[in-house]
């Protein structure tokens, strides 16, 4: 059943792409939402993630995520992080250190885990704000899948 799907989610990403070079409202209806989501399941399972861009408005983007496996630390330098969680659950660390912290270019920075963070569960349904310059890590359990909205805010 969600290889019918598939067709279905590359025609509203076709449809939001070609809505970006106007002025009018965007609107993404719940349905595609969540066949979207649907669609990034099997490929999350496979890779530990998987993700796509609903819109890109330049000062800030929408983006669909699915994770499969806990995701390493990381610290954006000139974006805001808002996650709507729109299923399962994860642990959030925020705070602390980056352990073997890497920044490229972009100022962009990854490591390994996060050291003296506070831990939060994430629930369907909580909205999540995480400000520029934060350290944060998201921790999926084996065996289960975490899904969000994520609109990422440039400073």
């Amino acid at each position: 059943m969600k290889k019918i799907w598939l067709p279905a989610a590359a025609a509203a990403f076709s449809a939001a792409a070609i809505a970006q070079s106007s002025n009018s409202a965007q609107v993404y209806e719940g349905k595609n939402v969540s066949a979207q989501l649907d669609a990034l399941i099997a490929p999350a399972k496979t890779a530990g993630s998987s993700g796509a861009t609903l819109g890109d408005f330049g000062t800030h983007a929408i983006k669909l995520s699915v994770r499969a496996t806990s995701g390493g630390a990381e610290v954006h330098a000139h974006f805001d992080d808002i996650f709507y969680v729109t299923d399962g659950t994860a642990t959030l660390i925020t705070g602390g250190s980056v352990l073997n912290a890497k920044t490229g270019a972009d100022g962009e920075t990854h490591g390994t885990s996060i050291e003296g963070g506070t831990r939060q569960t994430l629930n369907k349904g909580d909205v999540v704000h995480i400000p520029a310059g934060t350290p944060h890590q998201l921790l999926v359990a084996p065996g289960t899948t975490y899904s969000s909205i994520v609109i990422k805010v440039k400073e």
